[in-house]
C-alpha cells in the first residue's frame, strides 16, 4: 500500500530539513525518533488549530501532506501494519474470521487495529469518491 521513495533526499540520515511548523526553522535529523518528534508536534498543531479555530482538519491527511517536506515516507511504514491490512482485506473479501474463536477470544490489539484499518480505508474511499465527483 506504500510506494518506494526511490531514494529521496531524506532517505538516509543524517540530513537537514525545514520543519513545516512556523518558527521552527531547519532541523538536523539523525534518526527515526527525530522524525516522530516532529510528527507528534504536527499532530498537536492540528489539534490546537482545530480547537481554537472551530475547524475540523484531518490529522492523518495533514501529516501525509507534510511528510515529504521533512522526511522519507518509508519512515512511517510499518511492515507489521501492512500484514494486518492484508489480513483485514483477506478476511473481509472471503468472509472469514482472522482468528479462531469469538470476538472476546480475538487479541485486543487486533480488534483495535481492525477498527483503525476499517476507518482509514473508509476515509480513503470517501476521498476517492470526492475526487471523482469533482472531475
Amino acid at each position: 500500500m506504500i510506494d518506494s521513495c526511490g531514494g529521496c533526499q531524506y532517505h538516509e540520515y543524517p540530513y537537514k530539513a525545514q520543519v513545516p511548523i512556523s518558527g521552527f526553522g531547519f532541523k538536523e535529523f539523525t534518526c527515526d525518533d527525530d522524525v516522530w518528534e516532529i510528527i507528534d508536534l504536527l499532530i498537536q498543531e492540528v489539534i490546537e488549530n482545530n480547537a481554537k479555530g472551530g475547524r475540523d482538519f484531518d490529522i492523518t491527511s495533514s501529516i501525509k501532506a507534510q511528510i515529504p517536506f521533512f522526511a522519507c515516507k518509508n519512515i512511517i511504514f510499518d511492515s507489521s501494519m501492512q500484514k494486518d491490512i492484508q489480513r483485514y482485506v483477506y478476511c473481509k473479501e472471503l468472509s472469514v474470521s482472522p482468528y479462531k474463536g469469538t470476538y472476546e477470544e480475538h487479541p485486543a490489539v487486533w480488534v483495535d487495529r481492525f477498527f483503525i484499518i476499517k476507518n482509514c480505508l473508509a476515509k480513503m474511499e470517501n476521498n476517492e469518491i470526492k475526487k471523482s465527483r469533482n472531475k
